[in-house]
């Protein structure tokens, strides 16, 4: 699109090609002179509900939702939604209704996508530490499978549906060692990590699985890692898959059902690109299609990451130590991938108004040093009580969030088709220490 950020009817406001792309993924247009998303005025989301909020558009989802989908059309696949991504129940509705499964790594997320109304059926039970206690829990509830990560698992897994009494579809998440551009602290395809089985393990997994008259081997299930923009490395783990389904069938097993390529899809924060789910269906379809079995695919930020963003206030302007400021309402607790991983979010002004750019650090309230969203960025000059937006807050933002320093966390709101809905209120502050006693021995000394 060139320079310039194209918004609404024509309607033009400064900024890059990667920045118009990222509004556009959003859903944001300029509307009256101030950002809209699905129709909704920003500043008036920001006056009912006030500020820190999340935003989520619900059509943003579903396009992503149907690219996907748009792009495996020739292969049988199932998407399976990574609810770690974002757990709010109006989004895990939104994707439920769309036909997608859910990939979960908790019990808490397994009740989450049950309240939300998908089928136990349609679950994957993902993780690798479930407890006992969880895994009895995905037992008796029936889901679509449980991906095991380790034999020591596995040989529980057995215990406990011997102890039940009841069957267990299983997968093996395998470990293809292979090497992946991404961080490392969401690298989890190579030798030496804490994922997966390794390679070789995989035979000692499935031969239990075999003799197991409980157990049936269901799906071979890999996850390269989070926020990959090659598709590459998805076509030699899948080879991997491949070739230990070719290993087993010659050894008489016939019950896999699946090849799970697990999620990770990458998505445009800044100047970089996301995956095209076409090129990735390019490199991996001829491979599946070869290999018979259906596909899974578990994304997360991918469906959700670009539809959301994390509307914040202007509190202050600072200078010091030669350094400019913009001091926000919105911290590292509402927003951690920046402190976390130094993770770009694009910045935005609501309300654009055309001024000069500096180079500023934003920053939050809270009481870190490490509590930032951006460092020495070219922003234009906003003002105390003015609204910034942090793109790209979709996925990891409020579901990572905390309350540290007794802060309340978010609140989350869905706009669709010019409406909008709370989806989650902003938590009291008496609600943050309601259960806890300051006396727990008064009773006891009377």
């Amino acid at each position: 699109m060139g320079e310039g950020v194209l918004m609404g009817a024509g309607r033009r406001v400064g900024g890059s090609a990667s920045q118009a792309a990222l509004l556009d993924d959003a859903g944001l247009v300029l509307q009256h002179g101030e950002l809209a998303m699905a129709g909704v005025p920003l500043s008036g989301i920001a006056r009912e509900v006030g500020t820190p909020v999340y935003v989520y558009n619900a059509e943003a989802i579903r396009n992503r939702f149907r690219a996907l989908d748009l792009a495996f059309a020739a292969v049988p696949h199932r998407i399976c939604y990574a609810v770690k991504a974002n757990s709010n129940l109006a989004v895990l509705r939104l994707l439920r209704d769309l036909g997608a499964g859910a990939d979960l790594v908790s019990a808490g997320e397994m009740q989450r996508a049950l309240a939300a109304g998908f089928r136990p059926e349609d679950l994957v039970f993902s993780g690798v530490g479930k407890t006992t206690a969880e895994l009895r829990m995905a037992i008796q509830a029936d889901v679509g499978h449980i991906n095991v990560e380790s034999l020591e698992e596995l040989e529980r897994l057995a215990v406990i549906a011997e102890g039940l009494g009841l069957p267990a579809s299983v997968g093996l998440r395998i470990n293809p060692d292979v090497t992946t551009e991404t961080h490392p602290y969401i690298s989890t395809s190579k030798g030496g990590i804490k994922f997966g089985v390794p390679h070789d393990q995989v035979g000692r997994a499935a031969d239990l699985i075999l003799r197991h008259p409980l157990l049936t081997l269901s799906v071979l299930a890999m996850h390269l890692g989070s926020q990959l923009r090659d598709p590459g490395p998805y076509r030699e783990g899948l080879e991997r898959l491949v070739g230990l389904l070719h290993l087993l069938r010659s050894r008489g097993c016939t019950t896999v059902r699946a090849l799970d390529l697990g999620g990770g899809l990458g998505i445009r924060y800044a100047e970089e690109p996301g995956l095209d789910p076409a090129e990735l269906a390019a490199v991996v379809s001829p491979l599946l299609e070869q290999a018979g079995p259906p596909a899974y695919f578990e994304p997360g930020r991918f469906l959700v990451g670009s539809s959301g963003l994390l509307l914040t206030e202007v509190l202050y302007r600072k200078h010091s130590g030669g350094r400019d400021f913009v001091i926000v309402d919105a911290g590292m607790n509402d927003l951690l991938r920046p402190s976390l991983y130094k993770a770009h979010h694009e910045i935005v002004e609501v309300a654009p108004a055309g001024r000069e750019v500096a180079t500023v650090d934003v920053v939050g309230p809270v009481c870190e040093t490490g509590d930032f969203f951006a460092l020495e960025r070219a922003l234009p000059r906003v003002e105390p009580g003015e609204l910034l937006a942090l793109l790209g807050a979709g996925a990891y933002g409020f579901v990572m969030s905390s309350n540290y320093n007794t802060r309340a966390r978010a609140a989350e709101v869905l706009v669709d088709g010019g409406r909008m809905a709370v989806v989650r209120p902003r938590e009291e502050l008496a609600d943050l220490f309601g259960r806890e006693r300051a006396d727990p021995f008064a009773a006891a000394t009377r």
